[in-house]
C-alpha cells in the first residue's frame, strides 16, 4: 500500500516512470511522439587531454528551435551525472527560459551516459578497458560537435545542472569567448572535498557485492545499485526538511527508499558508466585547465562571459559556501539561491512546480540581458 501511494504521489507530480527527466537512463530511453530527434555526430579517434584516445567516439544530442542565417541564436546545454538530454527539459520550451521561439537548443549528452561513448555501449573498448575521461573532455568534445557539425563560432550561452553546471563553467574558462552568458544550476568549479568523500563512497558502494566482479560482471551489481540509490538519490540529492514533509513515518521513509531504488533499477544503468562520470566528477577543478597552472585565481579571472549560477537552499551534495566563494572570483557573477526544500534536487522538476518556475524566471532575466545583442 506504501508504493502504490508514492505511485499516485508521483503521478500527482508529474513524475511517473516514463517521464523522470535527471534519472531517466540513456541507453533505454524511448522517444515520444513529437520530441526531437535523437541524432549522433561522429568524431573518429577522440584524444583525451590525458593522450588517451577514445576509439570511434560519437557524441549523442537532440536539438530544439531552428538556427537562424546568422547562426547566433545558439545555446548549447550539458547532461548531469547519469542524466542524458532531457535533463533541462523543464527550461526549454516556447514561453521557457530556453525559449525555443527564439533560440536553438543544443542539448548534448556528456560521455559514459551510455548514448555518447561510453564503457557500456564502446564494441572496441568496452567496460573497464574504456579510458578515463575528464569534464573538460567533456567540454572539448561539445566544442567540435558545436563547431564542426553546426559551423557555430559563438553560442548565446552554455547551460546545464548538477555535472551539467560543471561542465558550462568548464566552457567558460576552456573557451572564454564563445559564449555570453554561463547558466550553471548547483554546478561547481571545482568538486570540494566533502563531494569527492560522498562520491567515493557512492564508487565503493557499486564494488561491493562478487556481482562486480573487478568491473568484468555479466549483470548489474544490484544490491549495490540498491544502496547507491539510496545514499545518493534518496538521501543526499534531497534535503531533511523535504524527505520529513513527504515521509513523516518511520515507514514511509523505508517505502521512500524502496521507491528510489526500483525506479532506479528499471532504468538499467550501468555501472561502469556510472564509476567512469563519478570520477570525472571527483577530477573537477578548472584551476587544472591547460594555461593556468593549476591556479584557480587565474582561471576564474579568466572568464569573460556572464554567469548565472544558482544554488539550491540545504543542498547537500555540493558545497554551496564554496560556490558563493569562488564566484566572487568571477568578475561578471550572480549567485542566486532556489528557495527549496529538496536540496540538490531544487534544481530539477522532480518535487517542486515553484522550484521550476523560480528557475526559469531566474535564467529567463539572465539570457534577456545577454542574449539581446548577440541575436540582433
Amino acid at each position: 500500500m506504501k508504493l502504490m501511494k508514492w505511485s499516485v504521489r508521483a503521478k500527482m507530480l508529474g513524475i511517473v516512470l516514463p517521464t523522470i527527466l535527471w534519472l531517466s537512463t540513456p541507453n533505454v530511453w524511448a522517444h515520444k511522439e513529437g520530441q526531437s530527434e535523437h541524432q549522433s555526430y561522429k568524431l573518429g579517434d577522440f584524444q583525451l587531454e590525458s593522450g588517451e584516445v577514445i576509439q570511434d567516439f560519437s557524441i549523442s544530442y537532440v536539438t530544439h528551435g531552428k538556427l537562424n542565417t546568422k547562426k547566433s541564436n545558439a545555446i548549447l546545454l550539458a547532461s548531469s551525472l547519469g542524466g542524458n538530454h532531457h535533463r533541462v527539459d523543464f527550461l526549454v520550451g516556447p514561453g521557457k527560459a530556453l525559449d525555443t521561439n527564439k533560440y536553438f537548443i543544443i542539448a548534448t549528452d556528456a560521455i559514459g551516459n551510455g548514448l555518447t561513448t561510453s564503457p557500456s555501449n564502446s564494441t572496441k573498448q568496452p567496460g573497464v578497458r574504456f579510458p578515463q575521461f575528464n569534464i573538460r573532455d567533456m567540454v572539448n568534445s561539445q566544442h567540435r560537435l558545436v563547431t564542426e557539425k553546426f559551423g557555430i563560432t559563438h553560442l548565446v550561452a552554455v547551460g546545464g545542472a548538477s555535472m551539467g553546471g560543471m561542465q558550462s563553467l568548464q566552457w567558460a574558462v576552456s573557451y572564454p569567448d564563445f559564449m555570453d552568458a554561463i547558466v550553471s544550476l548547483t554546478g561547481t568549479v571545482r568538486t570540494s572535498p566533502w563531494s569527492i568523500g560522498i562520491f567515493e563512497m557512492s564508487i565503493k558502494m557499486l564494488k561491493i557485492e562478487p556481482d562486480w566482479n573487478s568491473g568484468n560482471y555479466t549483470k548489474q551489481p544490484e544490491q549495490g545499485w540498491r544502496l547507491w540509490t539510496d545514499f545518493v538519490l534518496a538521501m543526499m540529492a534531497n534535503a531533511p526538511q523535504g524527505i520529513a514533509s513527504r515521509n513523516p513515518t518511520p515507514q514511509e521513509v523505508k517505502d521512500f527508499l524502496i521507491w528510489w531504488e526500483d525506479l532506479w533499477l528499471a532504468r538499467g544503468y550501468d555501472a561502469n558508466d556510472m564509476i567512469y562520470q563519478t570520477e570525472a566528477i571527483n577530477l573537477h577543478n578548472v584551476a587544472n585547465t591547460p594555461g593556468m597552472d593549476g591556479d584557480l585565481t587565474k582561471a576564474l579571472k579568466s572568464i569573460k562571459a556572464k554567469v548565472l549560477v544558482l544554488i539550491a537552499k540545504n543542498d547537500l551534495l555540493v558545497s554551496t559556501e564554496q560556490i558563493q566563494q569562488d564566484a566572487l572570483l568571477i568578475r561578471d557573477h550572480r549567485v542566486v539561491e532556489i528557495p527549496t526544500l529538496y536540496g540538490h534536487f531544487g534544481a530539477s522538476p522532480i518535487y517542486s512546480p515553484a522550484d521550476v518556475d523560480f528557475s526559469n524566471r531566474i535564467v529567463h532575466e539572465v539570457l534577456e540581458a545577454a542574449s539581446m545583442p548577440t541575436i540582433r
